[in-house]
């Protein structure tokens, strides 16, 4: 399984393109292949090119099919995507991949009640796959369901392949929830483990200056503005990133203090 980012509003969330068995195995091998690594190396525009032709040959190939809808999501059309990912399901249905990618290019259109029954359905299968789990939380979190949002988030961030941002983003739920003390603490963990992460480093500057602590927040800002500039944009947070509202609406108000 081979794990690329897609730069674009979902920027965090993992597509997944899948050499799982298919036809792949046959004639013509080499344009799967090299579709597959065009797919990788993100040239979108040829890969959706070549698995289009694959695809004319080998209608029935569920990794081609959640491949190209895979490239469609990424070169901006999630309907597509959909479609590609439903036929690669109705095809294969015990392959969980297309659910996990369904369900991104749901998230896409804010189709949050679809994106959530293909994670849970995943999660049912597996329920300790980390990309659900974390996908799930981000889906109640845009539903404002930040207790929901916290459970999933720490399942995510307690399993053995949990991600940087799944802690990340446990934290800022529970920041969001109230806990302050709990939310520092696992954040200036993450801190000490990962000193260049730009999202803790963000978050702490904005829960420190919620606390009254301006000095030792714009060291921590200092870092995070260093590390990566996006941080300054609230849009950007929101709704790419995903923050929670209340450490978001923290950070702007800081900066907006430090701009002064």
């Amino acid at each position: 399984m081979i794990n690329i980012k897609i730069f674009q509003a979902l920027l965090l969330l993992s597509l997944i393109f899948v050499p799982f068995q298919s036809e792949a195995k046959n004639l013509p091998k080499f344009l799967f292949e090299k579709a597959l690594q065009e797919s990788n190396d993100g040239d979108f525009i040829q890969a959706e090119k070549d698995w289009s032709f694959y695809l004319k040959e080998n209608p029935n190939d569920a990794a081609a099919l959640s491949n190209r809808g895979n490239i469609r999501l990424a070169l901006g059309d999630p309907q597509g995507a959909i479609r590609d990912q439903t036929m690669a399901i109705e095809i294969s249905p015990e392959d969980l991949d297309p659910y996990l990618n369904r369900g991104i290019a749901e998230e896409a259109l804010q189709r949050w009640d679809d994106a959530s029954k293909d994670y849970k359905y995943v999660l049912n299968q597996n329920p300790k796959d980390v990309s659900a789990l974390y996908n799930l939380a981000n889906v109640m979190g845009s539903m404002d369901n930040w207790i929901e949002a916290k459970k999933f988030f720490s399942q995510a961030a307690s399993s053995n392949n949990a991600m940087a941002m799944a802690r990340s983003s446990e934290a800022l739920a529970i920041y969001q929830l109230g806990d302050i003390e709990l939310a520092e603490k696992k954040i200036r963990i993450l801190i000490r483990k990962y000193p260049l992460f730009a999202d803790a480093r963000a978050a702490l500057s904005a829960l420190l200056w919620c606390k009254g602590f301006l000095g030792e927040a714009e060291s921590n800002w200092a870092a995070a503005a260093g590390l990566d500039i996006r941080y300054r944009d609230k849009d950007w947070l929101l709704n790419v990133r995903r923050w929670p509202p209340k450490p978001t609406n923290d950070l702007i108000a800081f900066l907006a203090l430090e701009d002064r």
